[in-house]
């Protein structure tokens, strides 16, 4: 019923014009989180990713049109986004992620099945995060992932949530081919709520609700211990995929009002800290900034790990795992991801721009957004690495002019992570 009713609203608007960040408007609200009566009692507007109704943003003003892109990029721009973004970075942002697809990988053999489909070491021992990309023989990305180790024989991955069907089935084929036996491999998505808080803040705010020390030395990044928020058994797992301090938190499901209950207590938390619930457009801009990947993106099964500065997330000393062959031999890549910027803020990409040296074509733009901590609009592409030179200028073109921008090889936004590990 839902593939019908899609398909017939795609070929409806088959020949209408599409503006970037367009939403699809029928079966809606199929999945939805344990909290969805609650965005939107708080004025929430949603967007669709895989079936799953999801926040974009809260609706709470409209006043600042100042920063609305130029072109195509400006049509579904909204002014609340920037809101979220500043006050994630100055506060502390709190984001439902409910919809993010996890997988329980559990058995004798799930360790080793694990270091052999993932490209990093992800057997360090108990309630331990590893980020990590799953690799094809050619060593193009197949999956970009987080796998936590819950007990030597039971792991939890963590995906995007668009890639909860081919991941999980990539996996069980993995397994099959390679007679994986003594091993399970099941969809948990909607046995578990998610919650993410993010920002300076986030520690002062989670330490007035939490039953365990929170201190960096006790709570170290990458680290996911069991805890109790209002009385309630809960995960969290210190990781962040905005550029600021924070956790996930995971919440059970099974008792109706428990993920409710969690939620409402972080957001009272954080109102006396200037906290507020944020949506996935200011995630979007936060990650952008801060230069984290996103899969079918940024990266793909057509990009190694080291063409997409993901080389510190790959562990060449450990025994052979998919991938690794073609990884050694192409260890030097021709071609590197960068961030390009534009002193515009409103000149925003959002794809396909190509982009020119010295009057030859070299690219074409992966992705774009606008960074509003650093002032610029960003975008993301592979260039030659000859060409990728920090600091080097270089043009992209929008709409039949060239715009010159400046070539980054590093993150946007504290690069050296002073404030993920703070």
């Amino acid at each position: 019923k839902f593939t019908l009713a899609r398909i017939k609203e795609n070929y409806e608007a088959y020949y209408d014009i599409h503006y970037p960040g367009e939403e699809r408007e029928t079966m809606r609200p199929h999945n939805t989180s344990p909290i969805y009566e609650w965005h939107k009692a708080n004025r929430a507007v949603f967007g669709e990713k895989f079936a799953w109704e999801r926040v974009n943003y809260y609706q709470r003003s409209d006043d600042n049109e100042a920063l609305r892109p130029q072109d195509w990029a400006g049509h579904h721009w909204n002014p609340n986004v920037v809101v979220e973004h500043h006050t994630t970075r100055s506060a502390a942002g709190i984001f439902d992620e409910s919809s993010f697809a996890k997988i329980r990988i559990h058995g004798s053999r799930a360790g080793e099945f694990l270091n052999y489909v993932a490209a990093n070491d992800v057997v360090r021992g108990e309630n331990r995060a590893v980020y990590t990309q799953l690799l094809n023989s050619r060593g193009g990305i197949e999956a970009d992932v987080t796998i936590t180790a819950i007990a030597p024989d039971n792991y939890l991955l963590i995906t995007g949530t668009a890639s909860a069907r081919h991941d999980l089935t990539w996996l069980r084929k993995i397994a099959a081919e390679k007679n994986f036996t003594n091993l399970s491999i099941d969809d948990v998505t909607h046995d578990f709520a998610v919650f993410g808080i993010w920002g300076p803040k986030a520690r002062e705010i989670m330490s007035t609700i939490c039953d365990i020390d929170l201190s960096h030395k006790a709570f170290p990044f990458a680290r996911s211990l069991p805890a109790k928020i209002a009385g309630i058994e809960v995960r969290m797992t210190r990781i962040t995929y905005v550029g600021e301090l924070g956790w996930e938190i995971y919440v059970s499901t099974k008792v109706p009002g428990v993920p409710m209950k969690v939620w409402e207590t972080m957001i009272n938390a954080g109102k006396p800290h200037g906290a507020i619930a944020c949506g996935y457009r200011a995630i979007e801009t936060l990650r952008l900034e801060k230069g984290y990947r996103a899969w079918g993106v940024e990266i793909s099964t057509e990009t190694t790990p080291f063409e997409a500065g993901l080389g510190f997330a790959v562990s060449l000393t450990k025994p052979d795992f998919i991938g690794k062959r073609s990884l050694v031999e192409k260890s030097e890549p021709r071609r590197t991801l960068v961030a390009l910027t534009f002193d515009d803020i409103t000149r925003v990409p959002f794809g396909k721009e190509p982009i020119r040296k010295n009057d030859r074509i070299v690219g074409q733009i992966k992705s774009g957004g606008q960074g509003f901590t650093i002032n610029k609009a960003i975008g993301y592409a592979y260039l030659p690495t000859e060409v990728a030179i920090d600091g080097d200028s270089i043009e992209v073109e929008f709409f039949g002019t060239w715009v010159p921008a400046r070539i980054s090889r590093h993150s946007l936004y504290d690069p050296q992570n002073e404030r993920v590990r703070m």
